[in-house]
């Protein structure tokens, strides 16, 4: 027998029996759960125990996978997970090879899609329930997103595509921002009401006796339902999903069972589409996490007795940024910044805080299309914009960065965060992908320092050295070590055995984090005999001419990129290079060490590099098969002259 009710469950069926005690009782087991494995593997907290009533009232009332539940984003999931299969696994969530933080459809059929990125949600419900009307097959889709989703444009996109007859439930779970304002105890009385199962008892008799009442039914009824419309927006100063034909019900006690599967039950009962507007304690059931919601929302792992997060005690790119740009700003007012939600993700908290009151800090809510064109707005008038955003999820804002801030040649400053692997909150976050998306794009100039002190050059130059639209990118944490002396676009590390005069053998050349690895590597080659130089980037885009002259003189260059290879720098590079007018008979030998066509999984950071192989192992083995090849091409050249 199981000693806990929560381990006795293998499917969201074991618990349609249970009664609403016991239902309580699994709630505070699972919160437990929750609360001992993200301390351990980190993970999302806050938002993972604010769901907790509300997935197990979901799975009560409705049928899964027969109905489906989307996520947005995703990252409140984790009861969804236990509940369906993986309590046994779930030790294992956000470690290599162990479960996604994140819904996967590859990891279960409760899993109805892949969900990372905000307010997508309802468009792939729509897409979901449209293939089940065209292949008649039975369920509900249920949407559950959070408050901050709705700042996204596509869940307005998505609203304005639903019809009448969808089996489509949206369920808003409002942790911090009511939607449909409450005004006084009336409104609470009424809220209270429609939520109680004995007045829809009434409203479905009443419906029932109107519409077949001779002569007068139709007509009252319909008079009696817009009386009701008018009303509720004079009680709530309008809803605005029920002009998306949505019907409205809420808002509801998301931490009461009893009250979440009375509404769900009734929602099941009738004809869709439903918004249900539910009400939810971000970090229920631990205090630390309740009182920090922000604190607790995404954590590396903390003491769950005291609450303190494990907090690196040293300075990483993101702070580094923050505090330079704050510099940056003192002597020049025309600087502002932006966020799209991410403040103290991204370093901006030291921005706000220092000119709060100005208007020079702008958080704009997950709406990262909409932060790249304000900022050309912004710029054409004069300012000199910064938004600073995750690498993974500036990719939602490319358009932008094409039509509105590069064909305009708008000065804005994308402070790319997170670029780069970023390790356990895998494919959907790894930041690869913004040098092949960014650098096509004419008059777009882009950064990629590997130190601290190459970031603070990097955003001198991109606000006072540049008139265009400029990308500065660096990866998570702190700077790696490095041993070649910092001299501008690019600077050049010999090792102590590998003369630099007369240089002939293998260049490594490289940018961002992999600069240490290929440091490293050039240290153990040269060992070996291995004559090795490293050539550390920092402009990345458009490439210093002098970095041609000193590519083309060598005898081999392995680039090494810690991004796709597809659209890349290396490609990019080796296609210039073989147009490089450099007077030599042949090229280098050339080969590109990068993420080829795969999405990097969860992992740590020196894991996944080693998956693609980007770590120093792999540098090394592949240098000295350049050095190899080379060695033989020239004894053969030697050979011939005689």
């Amino acid at each position: 027998m199981p000693d806990t009710i929560l381990e006795g469950i293998t499917s969201p069926s074991d618990i349609k029996s249970f009664d609403f005690p016991t239902l309580e009782s699994l709630a505070e087991e699972i919160r437990i759960q929750l609360i001992k494995t993200i301390s351990k593997n980190g993970g999302h907290l806050a938002s993972n125990l604010g769901t907790v009533e509300l997935t197990l009232a979901l799975h009560k009332i409705f049928t899964c996978p027969t109905d489906q539940i989307v996520w947005d984003v995703g990252h409140q999931s984790y009861t969804h997970k236990l509940l369906t299969g993986r309590q046994k696994q779930f030790s294992t969530i956000r470690l290599p090879e162990g479960l996604s933080g994140f819904p996967r459809h590859s990891e279960s059929t409760y899993d109805a899609f892949v969900a990372g990125h905000s307010s997508t949600s309802i468009s792939v419900a729509e897409g979901l329930v449209r293939a089940k009307q065209l292949q008649q097959k039975p369920g509900w889709v249920i949407v559950v997103v959070g408050d901050g989703a709705f700042t996204g444009g596509m869940i307005y996109e998505a609203l304005n595509n639903v019809r009448k007859g969808d089996r489509l439930a949206i369920i808003l779970n409002d942790n911090g921002m009511s939607i449909s304002r409450n005004v006084g105890a009336l409104a609470g009385y009424i809220a209270k009401i429609r939520t109680n199962p004995r007045y829809f008892r009434v409203k479905d008799k009443v419906e029932l006796f109107l519409k077949y009442l001779p002569l007068i039914g139709v007509p009252a009824k319909e008079f009696l339902m817009g009386l009701k419309r008018v009303l509720r927006q004079k009680l709530y100063h309008s809803n605005l999903f029920e002009y998306f034909g949505l019907e409205y019900y809420g808002p509801v006690d998301g931490h009461n069972l009893r009250q979440l599967c009375d509404v769900f039950q009734r929602v099941k009962n009738r004809p869709g589409p439903v918004f249900i507007h539910v009400q939810t304690v971000k970090g229920k059931g631990y205090p630390y996490a309740e009182q920090s919601p922000q604190a607790f929302h995404g954590v590396s792992g903390f003491d769950i007795a005291t609450g303190n997060p494990e907090v690196a005690h040293y300075d990483s790119y993101s702070t580094i940024f923050g505090k330079e740009l704050v510099a940056l700003a003192r002597e020049d007012p025309s600087i502002c910044a932006i966020t799209a939600a991410m403040e103290t993700g991204t370093g901006l908290q030291y921005f706000s805080r220092e000119f709060k009151g100005t208007g020079r800090f702008f958080d704009v809510g997950i709406a990262e299309p909409h932060a790249v064109t304000f900022a050309a707005g912004l710029a054409a008038n004069g300012m000199k914009p910064v938004f600073a955003v995750y690498s993974t999820f500036l990719q939602r804002a490319v358009d932008q960065l094409i039509h509105d801030a590069a064909i305009e040649h708008q000065h804005v400053v994308i402070a790319v965060d997170r670029a780069g692997i970023v390790g356990d909150d895998g494919e959907t976050h790894q930041g690869v992908f913004d040098v092949a998306l960014v650098t096509p794009i004419p008059g777009v100039v882009v950064y990629s320092p590997a130190s601290f002190e190459e970031l603070k050059y990097s955003l001198h130059e991109a606000f006072h050295q540049n008139d265009g639209p400029c990308v500065v990118r660096y990866p998570r944490g702190s700077q790696p070590p490095l041993k070649a002396p910092f001299c501008g676009d690019y600077s050049l590390y010999y090792p102590e055995t590998v003369q630099a005069d007369g240089f002939q053998g293998v260049t490594l050349a490289t940018y961002g984090r992999e600069a240490s690895v290929c440091e490293m590597a050039a240290d153990v080659l040269a060992q070996k005999g291995v004559s090795v130089r490293v050539i550390r980037l920092v402009k990345i885009h458009p490439l210093p001419k002098r970095v041609f002259h000193i590519l083309a003189k060598s005898d081999g260059i392995l680039f090494v990129e810690e991004g796709i290879q597809a659209g890349g720098v290396g490609e990019q590079l080796m296609a210039s290079l073989c147009g490089y007018n450099c007077g030599q008979e042949s090229l280098p030998m050339m080969k590109i060490l990068a993420i080829q066509d795969r999405f990097v999984p969860q992992d740590t950071v020196q894991g996944a590099l080693k998956r693609v192989g980007l770590d120093q192992a792999s540098v090394e083995k592949c240098a000295e098969q350049i050095w190899k090849a080379v060695c033989g091409r020239n004894r053969l050249g030697k050979e011939s002259e005689l």
